[in-house]
């Protein structure tokens, strides 16, 4: 196995995934949000709760600007901060219910997209797709502690 080039096709693919992320998320932000703070929201969406920290080495921000990022976002009533019941000097991030209705309601018009991608495909492709996502998901986007 030459690990270069299967680094080469990796590299490829998450460039791919990248760009079909963006074809798929264009036009579902609201005029209200920026698209900075749209990937925040869907960064909490799928891993709430998360702490500043982890918003700003996820999102590539500095903690002045995921700070400030957050503190807008909590103006306009989409996300809230809560301390940890274990360590009261942690603050943890989560949609509000409005935030989450306003990223239901985005995760609805992306999945409707996504169905549309695969709608040709058969149930034996389809199942190729889950493995191969499966395989990704357990060796090599996975966190190894």
């Amino acid at each position: 196995m030459d690990k270069h080039q299967l680094f080469r096709q990796f590299v490829g693919f998450t460039t791919a995934v990248h760009e079909v992320k963006h074809e798929m998320t264009k036009d579902v932000k609201t005029a209200d949000i920026t698209p900075v703070q749209y990937d925040i929201l869907e960064y909490i969406a799928v891993s709430q709760p998360v702490t500043l920290s982890q918003i700003s080495d996820c999102q590539h921000l500095s903690m002045p600007n995921a700070s400030r990022e957050i503190r807008k976002l909590q103006d306009k009533a989409l996300c809230e901060k809560y301390t940890s019941a274990e360590d009261r000097r942690v603050q943890y991030i989560r949609l509000s219910p409005e935030g989450q209705a306003l990223m239901d309601k985005a995760f609805q018009v992306i999945e409707s997209r996504f169905l549309e991608r695969i709608a040709g495909l058969s149930d034996g492709q389809l199942g190729e797709i889950t493995r191969a996502l499966d395989v990704l998901q357990s060796h090599v986007f996975s966190q190894k502690q």
